[in-house]
């Protein structure tokens, strides 16, 4: 299913578009919406690179300042007397 949709672009805009467009042998539209494509296959990327670097620090095993295993082993030591 195809939407028409219009935009107003700039006279430098619309002029780049249409010399990309004859360049690529392709239509206008087909150029924008390849273009709209790249940007948000970009924007996904990012958005998963952005969560992947909040995920590192809990990949540590640290919490803050504190190693769990460091903390569990105390823990164990203090309540079983190692």
């Amino acid at each position: 299913m195809t939407i028409r949709k219009n935009f107003l672009f700039e006279q430098k805009m619309a002029e780049e578009l249409e010399k990309i467009a004859k360049e690529e042998g392709k239509t206008q539209t087909q150029i924008t919406q390849e273009a709209l494509k790249a940007y948000l296959k970009k924007k996904k990327r990012e958005k998963r690179l952005e969560a992947l670097d909040r995920l590192a620090g809990s990949l540590t095993g640290k919490i803050g300042d504190i190693d769990i295993k460091e903390a569990r082993g105390a823990y164990l030591a203090e309540k079983y007397g190692y």
